[in-house]
């Protein structure tokens, strides 16, 4: 089940983030999400100094806690998303192809002449769309 989804601007300030649980404590969502900020950091820069080019945006499990796990993905413009789930069984390719529609979401959002670049995204359509993702993702349907 996913609990929280986070879109972090390039200067790792939240344009987006929302808890998907009744009992949540939104600040400890900003803490789990600022802190894989650093886990984000650090694999783009591990995979730099190895000399790898990163075109793939997903970056995978970032880091386990005792009751989550923490996914990430990075778009060329260094908007990052990161995903929280409660699920021990995920497939890696229902969470890439979870982050690519999160992804499309955040591209229809940003193109909204209304919308200005570097705010928190206010479009009610963007948070619909990513409250249905994650409600056909939660109930097992195909993502």
């Amino acid at each position: 089940m996913i609990v929280c989804v986070a879109v972090v601007g390039h200067n790792n300030h939240p344009l987006y983030l929302q808890s998907f649980i009744s009992e949540s404590n939104i600040l400890k969502f900003h803490h789990i999400v600022h802190c894989s900020l650093d886990v984000i950091e650090e694999k783009v820069s591990n995979s730099k100094q190895a000399g790898i080019n990163i075109s793939e945006s997903f970056l995978g499990l970032l880091y386990p806690t005792e009751e989550y796990k923490v996914y990430g993905y990075m778009t060329n413009t260094m908007i990052k998303f990161v995903l929280v789930t409660t699920d021990r069984d995920l497939r890696d390719a229902d969470v890439r192809n979870l982050f690519r529609r999160l992804h499309a979401a955040y591209v229809d959002a940003a193109s909204n002449p209304f919308h200005v670049p570097g705010k928190k995204i206010t479009s009610s359509v963007f948070v619909e769309r990513v409250g249905n993702m994650v409600k056909s993702f939660g109930a097992g349907a195909s993502v």
